[in-house]
């Protein structure tokens, strides 16, 4: 399969025979670090160490990471912006610590991003799937998770032959072409997802499926000293922020 750059990252990561409880380890971890320790040091340790891990011992291309992160960034500069205005008698204004707001929430915010993109980037879905099954996650969460995974496929590669169509004819010369050409690919796609689900929903209940697709998940065994190494180094990390912070 071939449309998501970050699934294809996390098929070709170093560390995809790792165990997911492993990644899951490392990245909570550095979540968690991220959300309690001062901005300054911690949160700004937290993401240099995520990135670091990510293009470091997982190889996880540069350009694929950098561009997983744009999205998270924006919605996090627009976050950073509600939190520094104030409304007032006055009308609308600067908050007092403005600045102080915004940094605090875009320390946080961008090293929690830059940790949750580290799992995502060196774990496919496949692989996590299992895992969550063995935490007990309800069956009915997994499993709308796995088709919503699978259907993603199906509507990339509709949406980029569409595409390539509107293209070939010109769909796209002009802004009102573009307008029109956008439209009617949208429209196109949803009805082809729509169909595509109903048929599933009716295929599968046709063959009297009532519980989840059972899979014979991959064993990927768990590395004790890799366990460790985590376990002391987020706790190093947690002392060098608690100690420079003071």
């Amino acid at each position: 399969m071939s449309g998501l750059a970050i699934d294809d990252a996390a098929w070709a990561s170093a560390w995809r025979p790792r165990s997911p409880g492993d990644k899951v380890l490392v990245s909570l971890g550095l979540v968690f670090s991220a959300l309690l320790l001062p901005v300054w040091p911690g949160s700004v340790l937290v993401g240099l160490v995520a990135v670091g891990l990510a293009l470091g011992p997982a190889r996880v291309p540069a350009r694929t990471f950098g561009r997983a992160v744009r999205a998270p960034l924006a919605f996090i500069a627009i976050g950073a912006l509600t939190t520094v205005v104030e409304v007032g008698g006055g009308g609308v204004g600067w908050a007092p610590d403005a600045a102080a707001r915004a940094g605090s929430l875009v320390g946080h915010a961008v090293a929690g991003s830059a940790a949750v993109l580290l799992l995502a980037t060196t774990t496919p879905l496949s692989d996590l799937l299992p895992a969550l099954q063995r935490l007990r996650v309800p069956a009915a969460v997994i499993e709308v998770a796995s088709v919503t995974y699978r259907m993603l496929f199906v509507l990339l590669t509709s949406l980029r032959t569409i595409r390539e169509a509107q293209t070939a004819r010109m769909g796209y010369a002009g802004l009102r072409h573009s307008y029109r050409s956008s439209g009617a690919l949208a429209a196109a796609v949803l009805t082809r997802s729509w169909d595509r689900a109903r048929r599933l929903q009716e295929g599968l209940a046709g063959r009297g499926l009532e519980t989840g697709l059972r899979v014979l998940p991959e064993t990927l065994p768990a590395s004790r000293r890799f366990e460790a190494a985590s376990v002391l180094g987020l706790a190093a990390l947690t002392a060098v922020s608690l100690v420079v912070a003071r």
